[in-house]
């Protein structure tokens, strides 16, 4: 298994999380705010469970390899290492933690690839913390949620003699922005999504800064202060901190990268004001200064500040496109001698395309399946029209803003779909159609244009049916929905839009469920996980089981704040991100096969392992043609309004 750990940058709100966390004892204080990101640069690393040993192998930035270095999977071995200090004491610190919380053996970490800059200011023994306890949550699958594996890392580097901030482990979210608050001991997170690719470069001074130095002299400020210069950390770190970092915020959701600057700018006018005061040998900075005072840097950035503790260590622009950031880095590298690293900030994808397997025989509507595709059975509508079942479906993924839906089908089925969606009625039969069905009939051939097809040559299981879209849909996260169900929301947003509107959020793939009396559970496959911070119906999921007996739901799949008898299965939508199509690819090349299928779930699993994978309630329902006695129901529900 491979993972890939970036750095972490501070955008704004340095030093608040250590003073926030003074609440603990001055509830006057204000509580501390950071807006960080991941760098474009990290750790990367192949893991594999070892029987006895945490064996590590690590490859500097310059290429240099070390190791093999063995530690015996042993709490007393773990913790002695970890508090030696050093390279080596970051990853079995944390293996300190897991063995302590969790039934674990040992586990090999190749660290091949290292490209993130050591002791600049970009968190790298927090990326190693990160990865270590990424590395034991996959491989072990102890279904802990990006902020578990978080909360684990800064267990497992304060086992060690660092005494890092709170903040440093936010490089588990990857690169991405989020706003990290901080009250005492009581840390939230929020993730945040940019319209727009934000073009950032961070600039290593090759400068010298006391780091302990000058947290010790911002620490005397705390937790009450006494001198004027002390009120004025406070109020820095504090109430000032509070109102640009929500302005960032807003302004990186806006994608107003002007604006971003501006608040740079703002935010080190602010520090240089009330914080350098309190070490002014360290904070006078006069080669960060210099930066960022250049002349030839100002066509190409819209503003820049310092990282971290601030101090002539790391300085960061906000370029004005990418052609600027490179020019930026051109020129520091050129004129100051000094080196550098682009970070970008990517504008999540946007979901596009849907896919619909439709190639089943439909062998449980047999002989009407024998006449016509179950997907094609006639529902009437809430308009009054009756539809085929698949132009229901394809509507709900139009009107959800999906530009392609790509329906999977078998080669002799392709011309009864492409008649429906691509060729128009005969002239005689159109023209004695009403003038609203004349409408609907232009309106089909609409939504034609946005359908296309591919071929499933053998029916071989949910998990290959996908697998034959997997050229139509290219690198891209899709929305899948099952050909046999058709969907109806209570309120105005569709079933699917919600769960894009999750997607876009979170940037995570996301699955629909729905509430599931127990005795229906063997039929469907189901969810468990714990529930997202701040949001009522999200789900962060941490176990896929297809269609489990009662008992083992009791053992493993209940849901906290759910009835006892109540559990969440599968409502038939998913967004997927593409790498399902490289798990699907696995299973068919290794022939692993599920009741002698190749399906979906496992990969889905594997997926939520290595990427994480949300579950939404979805507010609407779901019904299945797939059975006579389920589209006796659906035609019921469907007259009833």
């Amino acid at each position: 298994m491979k993972i890939f750990v970036p750095g972490r940058i501070c955008l704004f709100g340095e030093h608040s999380d250590w003073a926030g966390g003074y609440r603990r004892i001055n509830a006057e204080i204000e509580k501390g705010y950071t807006l960080i990101t991941g760098t474009d640069q990290g750790i990367y690393a192949e893991v594999e469970p070892h029987p006895t040993a945490l064996v590590l192998i690590s490859t500097k930035p310059e290429g240099e390899r070390r190791g093999p270095y063995e530690i015996p999977m042993e709490l007393k071995a773990l913790l002695e290492e970890a508090q030696k200090g050093g390279f080596w004491s970051y990853a079995a610190g944390v293996a300190y933690q897991i063995l302590t919380h969790y039934h674990v053996r040992g586990l090999v970490i190749d660290n091949y690839k290292t490209d993130l800059p050591m002791k600049k200011g970009l968190s790298s023994s927090a990326a190693i913390c990160v990865l270590a306890a990424r590395a034991f949550n996959r491989t072990y699958d102890l279904k802990m949620t990006t902020r578990g594996e978080m909360e684990l890392a800064y267990l497992g580097e304060i086992t060690t003699p660092s005494r890092c901030g709170r903040m440093d482990q936010g490089c588990a979210f990857g690169n991405r922005p989020i706003l990290m608050t901080y009250d005492g001991d009581h840390l939230e997170v929020d993730e945040l999504q940019v319209p727009d690719d934000l073009y950032f470069v961070i600039v290593d001074l090759h400068a010298q800064k006391d780091t302990m130095e000058i947290l010790a002299r911002l620490n005397r400020s705390y937790p009450f202060a006494e001198t004027e210069v002390e009120r004025g950390v406070q109020e820095l770190l504090g109430p000032i901190n509070k109102r640009i970092v929500h302005q960032a915020i807003d302004a990186l959701q806006s994608g107003d990268a002007e604006r971003i600057g501006a608040l740079m700018v703002e935010a080190q006018e602010f520090f240089d004001r009330y914080a350098a005061p309190a070490c002014p040998e360290e904070l006078s900075a006069p080669v960060l200064h210099r930066v960022l005072g250049y002349e030839p840097l100002k066509p190409h950035v819209w503003g820049g500040k310092g990282v971290g503790s601030q101090g002539d260590g790391t300085a960061q622009f906000i370029a004005r496109s990418k052609a600027d950031q490179q020019a930026v880095i051109e020129i520091i590298e050129r004129d100051l001698g000094m080196s550098c690293l682009p970070l970008t900030l990517r504008a999540g994808q946007k979901v596009r395309k849907a896919v619909i397997p439709a190639a089943g025989f439909g062998t449980r509507l047999f002989p009407a399946s024998k006449a016509t595709k179950k997907e094609l059975f006639p529902i009437v509508d809430r308009d009054g029209i009756a539809k085929p079942a698949i132009l229901l479906i394809v509507e709900e993924a139009l009107k959800a803003g999906i530009d392609e839906v790509i329906l999977i089908v078998q080669e002799h089925d392709l011309e009864a779909f492409q008649s429906f969606f691509n060729v128009q009625v005969s002239i005689e039969n159109y023209n004695k159609l009403p003038r609203h069905f004349q409408e609907y009939a232009q309106r089909i051939l609409e939504m034609g244009r946005h359908v296309t097809f591919a071929i499933q040559d053998r029916q071989e299981g949910f998990g290959h049916a996908v697998y034959c879209a997997r050229e139509a849909v290219g690198n891209e996260p899709f929305l899948l929905m099952l050909g046999d169900h058709i969907y109806r929301s209570e309120g105005e947003r569709s079933c699917a839009q919600q769960l894009i509107e999750a997607y876009n959020k979170h940037g995570k793939s996301v699955l629909g469920l729905r509430r599931t009396p127990e005795d229906m559970i063997a039929n469907f496959g189901t969810a468990t996980g714990t529930w997202v911070e701040g949001e009522a119906d999200l789900l962060s999921i941490t176990e896929f089981a297809e269609k489990p007996t009662v008992d083992y739901a009791r053992n493993n799949l209940r849901v906290p704040g759910l009835p006892e008898d109540e559990y969440l299965t599968v409502f038939g939508q998913y967004i997927i991100r593409p790498q399902i199509f490289d798990y699907i690819e696995e299973h068919i090349q290794h022939n692993v096969r599920e009741r002698g299928e190749f399906q979906l779930t496992s990969t889905l699993d594997r997926l939520r392992q290595e990427d994480g994978f949300l579950g939404l309630i979805v507010d609407g329902q779901r019904f299945d043609i797939g059975l006579p006695e389920y589209y006796l129901a659906t035609l019921k529900a469907f007259s009833e309004g």
